[in-house]
């Protein structure tokens, strides 16, 4: 909203989430294709909880390319289902819109905790037990990532043109 106000006061500045819709599916299925996992960390909940995890609804349903929902999911939050504060998307309702693959959801976390006393922990405890590893420098592969999901939409899309409905005789 304040970025909009901007534009009230001769502000240039233009966001395209289309885009980045597009680009956070593009990494959850190139990863998926090449046989890795994608997990969802997610501190808080609201729009950008909903904007990550629908990456797999995008890919599975509204382009129709096949694919089973993220295998991990992780949240901090301090809010709570009972007081609709949790944005009704607990990891259970989040596998019933393929956000999370089924059989992952007893994996599934939530933690009910500050962010600002959880993350530090987290963090702490993730840089003592993980080695370090080269960055995937993401960026420099969006556009490869972009062609690649593209290409399994067209190909998605060659398949339905093929198939014709059935037409009735009276």
């Amino acid at each position: 909203m304040n970025l909009a106000l901007l534009e009230f006061e001769g502000g240039s500045l233009r966001l395209d989430p289309l885009a980045d819709v597009n680009e956070t599916a593009a990494i959850v299925y190139s990863a998926k294709k090449r046989g890795m996992k994608s997990a969802v960390f997610i501190l808080g909940g609201g729009s950008p909880k909903n904007f990550v995890l629908q990456t797999e609804p995008q890919i599975q349903e509204v382009m129709g390319v096949a694919e089973k929902g993220h295998d991990y999911f992780l949240q901090v939050t301090d809010a709570r289902p009972d007081t609709g504060g949790l944005s009704g998307a607990t990891p259970s309702e989040a596998v019933s819109w393929g956000k999370i693959a089924p059989q992952r959801l007893p994996d599934s976390v939530v933690c009910y905790a500050d962010a600002t006393v959880a993350l530090p922990l987290i963090t702490s405890y993730a840089l003592a037990r993980a080695k370090p590893r080269e960055p995937r420098r993401l960026y420099q592969q969006r556009e490869a990532m972009l062609k690649e999901l593209n290409d399994a939409y067209q190909k998605v899309r060659r398949r339905q043109s093929r198939v014709k409905p059935a037409t009735r005789s009276i």
